[in-house]
């Protein structure tokens, strides 16, 4: 192999519940406007119409409760809480029934949006990168393994900031279930292990500030914990 001409960067991970291990990340998808109540709120028909995705840079991630900086160029920074899905074998227009096969484990995660970049970029029909891909814009818990708690597909999804409720949700609200999602996404690209899913966010997403505390959980599966600073 020839030498690199600057060092490289360290790989990006996500530690697995228990403490000893690190699951290593490859690429960062999301899934938009998968419940109704939050495709409604932004004010769009939540009819099951095919799903999208965008993707955030894997060196997003924040991990281990660690603070989150309030980005640049913004002032409307919005939390969406989300369960997140790892990829655990490779999966090439895998069909619905066998996609959960491709899945190593769970975690929840806060999926932050620049709203009035997003909005902006909405207004001119551009595409949403600076709105969604900036910096730490990932906080991420633990990860469960799916051989621990198996495939959840419902139970409550809710985040608070400063102790109070802010997104209050179920899993079963899901217009495109995980392994619909797994199925439609692998059929544009090959999800490889490594590779993190964002599911969407239920209803109830709203401005932070410098100083919020963010605690969100999933049951059955964890939690995720940030302060934005």
């Amino acid at each position: 192999m020839s030498e690199l001409v600057i060092p490289a960067p360290p790989p990006p991970v996500v530690p697995v519940a228990g403490g000893e291990f690190f699951f290593p990340v490859r690429r960062v998808f999301c899934v938009g406007r998968n419940y109704a109540d939050h495709a409604r709120e932004m004010g769009h028909d939540p009819q099951r119409e095919p799903p999208f995705f965008f993707t955030k840079p894997a060196d997003a991630l924040v991990i281990a409760g660690a603070d989150t900086p309030y980005p640049p160029a913004t002032a409307d920074l919005h939390h969406e809480i989300e369960l997140v899905v790892a990829i655990g074998k490779e999966a090439t227009g895998v069909a619905a029934a066998q996609a959960l096969d491709c899945v190593w484990g769970y975690a929840a995660g806060i999926d932050l949006t620049r709203r009035d970049l997003q909005a902006e970029a909405k207004r001119l029909a551009r595409p949403w990168d600076m709105a969604k891909a900036f910096d730490c814009s990932a906080p991420i818990g633990e990860l469960v393994p799916a051989a621990r708690i198996g495939h959840p597909s419902s139970g409550r999804v809710a985040l608070t900031v400063n102790g109070t409720l802010r997104q209050d949700g179920d899993l079963a609200e899901m217009i495109w279930p995980v392994p619909d999602a797994i199925a439609f996404l692998s059929a544009l690209v090959t999800l490889m292990p490594g590779d993190l899913v964002f599911t969407g966010t239920p209803a109830g997403v709203a401005a932070i500030v410098r100083g919020d505390r963010l605690e969100g959980s999933i049951a059955g599966v964890g939690t995720v914990t940030t302060t934005i600073v």
